[in-house]
């Protein structure tokens, strides 16, 4: 089955992209063309946009804020008989019963370069420029260090938690070679350690050897030497008592929505000491 999307909002459609491939995952064997329509803010492009929608029709999912546009893109739908979806009337609706207040009827205004913004920028250009174990120095600013051992999800894991705005750094364990001294000596970002099984920790270094075209036998593949590697990062996990999550069946965003609330966790803890 094929379906026609159609995202149409005032703003950038970040939002409505975000909802769209949520609720299409949940649906097999349907071939979905996704169709961007942003920046909407007036009658004349509303006119254009909807001669474009009528020779591909199809589910019109929107966010427009602006009543007089929003009003005449239901009213032609309707009479067009073209399935339309206001993504956010729920959650706005909800929000005024709870907060006895009208939202803001501003296009864009979740994505206005507020303080909370440049620090999300600024979080991604610190977790980029300390991957790997780069500059040890600076791991006191750090939020959150992750340690663990080649191919153990540390990078991408570092780049999603930036893109919530935590400042990270990660750092390989190698056997051969201990970790800086600043991972042991730090106190203000939580340490957690990664692990993984080493039959799936094997499989990912084979596929990378083979994405290198370098030789897939070796003992970076080898299982005593793997199992091996593993046991020592666990030893330092456990005699540090650092938390450490296991990432063999989880996605990256499992995993960093359980950093999270473990860095939740440890900053309550903290406030209440402080105020006890």
């Amino acid at each position: 089955m094929r379906l026609h999307l159609h995202l149409l909002s005032d703003s950038t459609g970040e939002t409505l992209e975000v909802i769209a491939k949520a609720g299409v995952a949940q649906f097999d064997g349907v071939e979905v063309i996704k169709h961007f329509w942003p920046m909407v803010r007036s009658e004349g492009h509303l006119d254009r946009v909807l001669s474009e929608i009528l020779q591909r029709p199809g589910l019109i999912i929107y966010t427009l804020v602006n009543s007089d546009v929003r009003r005449s893109l239901e009213q032609r739908c309707r009479l067009a008989g073209l399935p339309h979806v206001a993504a956010l009337d729920p959650v706005f609706e909800a929000l005024e019963r709870m907060l006895g207040q009208e939202q803001k009827a501003r296009p864009g205004r979740q994505h206005a370069l507020d303080a909370a913004y440049f620090a999300r920028v600024d979080a991604i250009q610190f977790t980029i420029a300390h991957d790997d174990g780069i500059a040890p120095e600076d791991w006191e600013e750090a939020d959150i260090l992750l340690a663990g051992v080649s191919r153990s999800s540390k990078t991408p894991t570092s780049i999603y938690l930036a893109n919530r705005g935590y400042k990270v750094a990660n750092i390989p364990l190698v056997l051969e070679s201990p970790p800086p001294k600043q991972l042991f000596e730090v106190t203000h970002p939580l340490i957690v350690g990664l692990t993984t099984s080493p039959d799936r920790l094997i499989q990912i270094r084979r596929n990378r050897l083979l994405s290198l075209n370098q030789a897939p036998e070796t003992a970076y593949v080898d299982q005593d030497a793997v199992a091996q590697e593993l046991a020592a990062a666990r030893r330092i996990f456990a005699d540090r008592g650092w938390p450490v999550i296991d990432v063999t069946r989880r996605s990256i965003e499992e995993t960093a929505a359980a950093i999270i609330n473990l860095k939740g966790a440890r900053d309550s803890k903290a406030e209440a000491d402080a105020e006890a």
